[in-house]
């Protein structure tokens, strides 16, 4: 796909830059999972928007549909893959996205508390 590489220098995945002007433009559904430290559900969230930048200096930036603001997505591949064709419907909201370009999925785990290892 051409989304990711490993950085020489630190090892971790980094965005293929060249392949900017496959992404900017297109249509993402984003799932966000937020766990606790215990790895304890605490919410699910869903949105949609379009790709307004791509670059590991900025991060992936996405103009979101239902408010217009942004929200930045880290420099990291191995979230996102291409959308199979279809509609998906946000379990909050009702909204059907039709044929999204991609899906980023990201879980989120909270640090344990200060004073707790």
């Amino acid at each position: 796909m051409g989304l990711a590489f490993e950085d020489a220098d630190t090892g971790k995945p980094r965005l293929d830059e060249s392949k900017a002007s496959k992404y900017i433009g297109k249509t993402v559904l984003i799932g966000l999972t937020y766990l606790d430290h215990n790895e304890k559900l605490i919410e699910q969230r869903q949105c949609v928007g379009t790709i307004l930048t791509f670059s590991n200096e900025q991060g992936i930036r996405i103009g979101l549909r239902d408010s217009g603001e942004s929200f930045d997505l880290p420099p990291d591949p191995r979230g996102i893959r291409v959308a199979k064709l279809g509609t998906y419907r946000l379990r909050s909201t009702g909204q059907e996205v039709v044929n999204p370009d991609f899906l980023a999925t990201w879980t989120i785990t909270k640090p344990p508390p200060k004073g707790k290892g």
